[in-house]
C-alpha cells in the first residue's frame, strides 16, 4: 500500500471536510499528474473515494442542522437521472477508456471550478443584488433553475468526477445567495453529492475500472482527515483556504492540460 495514497487521501479528505471542494476537483488531477494514473481509472476511483469520504463528513454537517434538504432535493432531482442516463451510455457502449479528451476535459472543469471558487464573493454579491431588487420573479425561478444545474452536475461528474463539490458550491452561491450561509453552502453541496459519486462510480464499478486498493489506501487518509476538517468548519473562516485552493486547482489544471 502505498503511503503516498494515504498522505493524498488525507490532504483531499481535509479539504473536503473544511470547504465541501476538492473530492474531485483536487484528487483526480493529484492522481493523474503525481502518480500517473489513466484517466478512466482514476474517475472511476475518485468517484468512489469522494462518496465515501462525503458520507463520513456529512454526519458531523448534519449534526449542525446546515443541510438544506429542500435544495438537495431540487438538486438530485436534475443530477440523479442524468447521471443514470449517462451512466448506462456508458455501459452500453461508449468506449469511455478511448475518449483521448477526457484528460483535457479534466484539467478544464477544474480550471472552471478555480475560477469560480476565486470570483465567488462577486457571484454572490450579482446574484444578492438580483434577488433583493426583484425577489418574486428570482425566487420563482430558483427551483427549476436548481434542477437544471443539478441536471449539468449530474453529467459532469459521470464523465469527469470533477464538479460535485466545486461548481456545486458556485451554482449555490448564484441561485440562494441569501439563504446558503457558509456552513450551510458545505453541508448542503456535500450531501448532494454523495449519491450522486455513487450513481456515476456504479457504472464504472461495472466496467471494473475502479482500482480498490488504491482506494483503500486514500480512504486511510481521508476518512479521519474529513471528520477533522468538518468539525473544524463549524467555527473556522475558509475564506484564505478557498483563494489557496484555488490558486491550487489553476496550476493543477494547467498541467494537466498540458500532459
Amino acid at each position: 500500500m502505498d503511503a503516498g495514497f494515504i498522505i493524498a487521501g488525507a490532504v483531499t479528505g481535509l479539504v473536503v471536510g473544511l470547504t465541501g471542494v476538492g473530492g474531485g476537483a483536487l484528487m483526480t488531477p493529484i492522481l493523474l499528474i503525481v502518480f500517473g494514473i489513466s484517466p478512466v481509472t482514476a474517475v472511476a476511483t475518485d468517484l468512489w473515494f469522494a462518496a465515501i469520504t462525503k458520507i463520513a463528513a456529512v454526519f458531523v454537517h448534519r449534526r449542525g442542522g446546515n443541510v438544506d434538504w429542500q435544495i438537495v432535493r431540487r438538486l438530485w432531482a436534475g443530477s440523479l437521472p442524468v447521471s443514470l442516463a449517462t451512466v448506462v451510455s456508458v455501459t452500453a457502449g461508449m468506449r469511455i477508456g478511448k475518449l483521448d479528451w477526457l484528460t483535457t476535459a479534466i484539467g478544464i472543469l477544474v480550471a472552471v471550478a478555480a475560477i469560480g471558487l476565486l470570483f465567488a464573493p462577486t457571484l454572490r454579491e450579482s446574484a444578492r443584488i438580483s434577488r433583493i431588487a426583484d425577489p418574486a420573479r428570482f425566487k420563482a425561478r430558483q427551483p427549476a433553475l436548481t434542477v437544471a444545474a443539478g441536471g449539468l452536475l449530474g453529467l459532469l461528474v459521470s464523465l469527469t468526477s470533477v464538479g460535485a463539490g466545486a461548481l456545486g458550491s458556485v451554482m449555490l452561491v448564484a441561485l440562494y445567495p441569501l439563504r446558503m450561509t457558509p456552513h450551510k453552502l458545505v453541508a448542503t453541496d456535500i450531501a448532494h453529492a454523495i449519491p450522486l459519486a455513487i450513481f456515476a462510480g456504479t457504472g464504472y464499478l461495472i466496467a471494473g475500472q475502479v482500482d480498490w486498493s488504491m482506494l483503500l489506501a486514500l480512504l486511510i487518509g481521508s476518512v479521519p482527515a474529513v471528520l477533522v476538517g468538518s468539525v473544524a468548519a463549524q467555527r473556522f473562516s475558509a475564506t484564505w483556504l478557498r483563494i489557496a485552493l484555488a490558486l491550487v486547482l489553476l496550476a493543477s489544471a494547467a498541467k494537466v492540460i498540458a500532459s
